[in-house]
């Protein structure tokens, strides 16, 4: 699928013609080019990554088919996981000292050392615009779309859990802050927040996802390399696909970068870089992260009042129906008897006389 994806244009050499033995219009033909850009399908060097994500995908609509006989090797794949994750956990203990020498060896190597900080401040800057424009206008649209409501008075209530997301740099840090706040301040109805945000803070990961591209093409521009379009669009389908399964802790998704590098067939040496300043751009990453959790909370809340709303008036309606028919029924039934309250009172004064008179 990779190969398939990744088209290249190559320049293919025509043979060239005696301009005295071809036609005379070819004199001026001539003079113009001879060389011919062909697209073809090549070979590119690395894994075959969006073969690996689809195959991921179908497999675990397989196992999910399967029932209670998928659920064993659905937790063995869970287990492995979280193995991966704690020894992830225990080699970012020393992936300072790493990094310190890595991007010692690339400054060595580079000849123009402004260029490369130059290219660096280019990056962190285009990483954060695509934060500040998904998470101040892209998502607040989303809000107000489905609930009609001012998206920034509901973002308003929950500055503490996004300072919290930003000095942590880790969604699964801000998860308790972020609960509180949005039932508190926001009114959200609980069984929501408490559904919806932990599972936002595993696989929603749109800030990463735009990083993550931004850092794709980041690296591409380093190695002098002319992305076509099929590349690009590697770069976003696998983005995306690796960002869900991305780790809700600090440098969780500069992991990932090195999947869309092998998607693409780039070499994986400037990694190091996005490491180097992964503390700055990972800030605003987990901003938008939990934001977008918190706005899915609030829209899914709406649709749930609106239904809930919605249903109440039914049944109102239902019931004001069935009060009068109730009514005629028994009025028109001929099982019904109906006695008159008067009865015994007009019939008490007669018994009085009648007592009096003997």
């Amino acid at each position: 699928m990779a190969q398939c994806q990744c088209l290249e244009h190559r320049n293919l050499q025509r043979p060239q013609a005696d301009p005295l033995q071809s036609d005379p219009s070819a004199v001026d033909r001539a003079s113009i080019s001879s060389y011919l850009q062909i697209p073809i399908v090549t070979d590119i060097d690395g894994m075959n990554i969006l073969g690996l994500v689809l195959f991921a995908l179908v497999l675990g609509v397989a196992l999910k088919k399967l029932g209670p006989e998928g659920e064993e090797l659905i937790r063995f794949f869970n287990s492995f996981n979280e193995a991966t994750m704690v020894l992830v956990s225990w080699i970012m203990w020393y992936v300072p000292i790493g990094i310190t020498f890595l991007i010692g060896s690339k400054i060595v190597e580079m000849k123009d050392i402004v260029m490369l900080v130059t290219s660096l401040g280019k990056y962190i800057f285009a990483s954060i615009l695509g934060h500040v424009i998904h998470g101040g206008i892209v998502l607040p649209l989303v809000y107000f779309a489905f609930t009609r409501k001012n998206p920034y008075r509901f973002l308003l209530g929950l500055l503490t859990p996004f300072a919290t997301a930003f000095a942590t740099c880790s969604s699964s840090a801000t998860l308790p802050s972020m609960m509180k706040c949005i039932e508190e301040n926001n009114g959200v109805d609980k069984r929501i927040s408490r559904f919806i945000l932990p599972i936002g803070a595993t696989v929603n990961m749109d800030g990463a996802a735009i990083f993550q591209c931004v850092a794709a093409v980041f690296i591409a521009q380093l190695n002098n390399v002319d992305l076509n379009a099929g590349q690009i669009f590697t770069i976003l389908v696998t983005a995306t696909a690796s960002s869900v399964g991305a780790a809700g802790v600090p440098a969780g998704g500069v992991l990932t970068i090195a999947i869309i590098l092998e998607a693409i067939g780039l070499s994986t040496e400037y990694l190091s870089l996005i490491l180097a300043v992964d503390w700055i751009v990972d800030r605003t990453t987990t901003v938008v992260n939990v934001e977008g959790d918190a706005l899915g909370a609030g829209i899914l809340n709406h649709l749930n009042q609106k239904a809930t709303k919605k249903g109440e008036q039914e049944l109102q309606e239902v019931k004001v129906e069935a009060i009068p028919n109730s009514k005629s029924e028994e009025e028109t039934s001929p099982l019904v008897t109906h006695q008159n309250p008067a009865g015994p009172v007009a019939i008490a004064p007669e018994l009085e006389s009648k007592e009096s008179v003997l």
